[in-house]
């Protein structure tokens, strides 16, 4: 005799894995695109030091040296990426899937699953291609892997960049070979607040965050650097939920977002970017 057996659904769904952004930690908001499209930046020369001319028997326009003229040139920061999105739920597919599509967790979904790592690998992919020092591609060992982050720890020292504050991403091989290295001894004993924000340990006192590949460009080795470097303005990010609008019987969701990421150039040496082979 035949039996028909239950199929049973959950009432859940089943998520894709995610993690949250760290752009906001690796770059700086310190201007404002609010009433504008684009931004300019003055970038202003400096006049050298010369000998004082006491006796005042030089050639010269005063006993201070000959008067130059400050050059005063501009970076120009235009916003470039204007992405949307939209779908529709219908009413039938949302209550016949138990609840498990709705509008508001499908936002979410989206903004978690698209959104962020979008944004995400735009802004790592302009900060370094951008980066002040790019040494050759290598290939990346856990022999020589310290030997490279030590040096690029030298390279910000001699361009003054600050020390506190400076950041040292690895994707998950470069993670891999850091941990193998006998010579690197990484700081774990860090604050809950660091670990919330991704910090997952200080390697001569910058802090280290591990990024997905995916994120990040093809040939990532490490990027040492600043914040200060790079601003990352997200200046509208617009997300609508409609009910029953004109031509639906759902929800029908919108989603905008304007965003972009610089580099400016007299901090470009404040990133360090090591790519491999």
């Amino acid at each position: 005799m035949a039996i028909n057996l239950v199929t049973k659904y959950a009432p859940h769904v089943d998520e894709v894995f995610k993690v949250e952004s760290k752009k906001s930690l690796l770059t700086n908001q310190d201007y404002d695109w609010t009433g504008a499209h684009s931004i300019k930046v003055y970038k202003v020369t400096t006049s050298p030091l010369n000998d004082y001319d006491r006796a005042g028997t030089a050639d010269t326009d005063s006993r201070y040296g000959d008067i130059t003229s400050l050059g005063a040139t501009t970076q120009e920061m235009i916003l470039s990426q204007d992405k949307a999105f939209t779908f529709a739920i219908d009413k039938m597919d949302q209550d016949e899937t138990n609840q498990a599509m709705q509008a508001s967790t499908a936002l979410a979904r989206q903004t978690r699953e698209i959104i962020i790592p979008t944004v995400d690998a735009y802004v790592y992919g302009k900060m370094c291609t951008n980066a002040g020092t790019k040494p050759d591609a290598l290939a990346l060992t856990a022999d020589n892997i310290y030997d490279q982050i030590i040096a690029a720890g030298k390279t910000l020292d001699d361009a003054e960049v600050p020390e506190t504050g400076r950041f040292l991403v690895f994707n998950p091989d470069s993670y891999v070979l850091m941990k193998k290295c006998p010579d690197i001894i990484m700081e774990t004993d860090i604050g809950n607040e660091l670990r919330l924000q991704g910090v997952i340990g200080l390697i001569d006192g910058a802090k280290v965050f591990k990024v997905p590949s995916g994120r990040l460009p093809a040939g990532f080795g490490f990027l040492l650097g600043h914040p200060i470097a790079t601003v990352a303005p997200t200046k509208l990010e617009d997300y609508k939920i409609h009910q029953d609008p004109p031509g639906i019987s759902g929800s029908l969701v919108e989603g905008r977002i304007v965003y972009d990421a610089f580099v400016l150039n007299n901090k470009a040496k404040a990133l360090y970017y090591q790519a491999t082979v």
